[in-house]
């Protein structure tokens, strides 16, 4: 894996130079490149790829990040972290995969887990969907012989009973 891949991948809208310093926190949508030093908090839903020259103490919470610098400090991902042959990591790292190529000096914790917020919104999403199906396979339908009416009932069990009332 090479650093060219990272950077072809996506239009890189926010960059810090290298002999650039920024200090601060760094909100934005998309990608960052950090060629230059930065210290702060670095909050996107995109990409962070701190290149071969770059130094970055900070915490990062980023879609994907890529280390191709140093990073002193903590990353949370909510996609994917890479450690390039070229990096250094001095700090932890929460993910839900990491890719570390031979060369990466790194010090501190790793976990790999699946974000909680999403996990929440993933487990939201499916019991929504289940509770959207349970509606409709509950409500019946049923023809009154009888009268020719259309009945519904929102469960089998609301059925029985009024079965079991009209038998008695």
């Amino acid at each position: 894996m090479s650093s060219n891949q990272y950077q072809e991948e996506a239009f890189i809208n926010s960059i810090i130079g290298e002999g650039t310093r920024f200090r601060g926190e760094f909100d934005l949508n998309g990608l960052l490149r950090i060629d230059g030093d930065f210290s702060g908090t670095i909050r996107t839903k995109g990409k962070v790829l701190v290149g071969s020259n770059g130094r970055a103490v900070c915490t990062i919470y980023g879609g994907t990040v890529v280390v191709g610098g140093i990073v002193n400090g903590n990353i949370f991902a909510t996609e994917k972290v890479i450690l390039l042959s070229t990096g250094m990591m001095i700090g932890n790292i929460l993910t839900p995969r990491l890719i570390i190529e031979e060369g990466v000096l790194f010090n501190g914790n790793c976990r790999i887990e699946t974000p909680q917020h999403s996990a929440q919104e993933n487990t939201a999403s499916a019991l929504k969907k289940e509770n959207d199906i349970a509606g409709k396979k509950s409500e019946l339908k049923v023809r009154n012989s009888d009268d020719g009416k259309n009945m519904s009932y929102q469960s089998k069990a609301e059925l029985s009973s009024e079965l079991l009332s009209k038998s008695n």
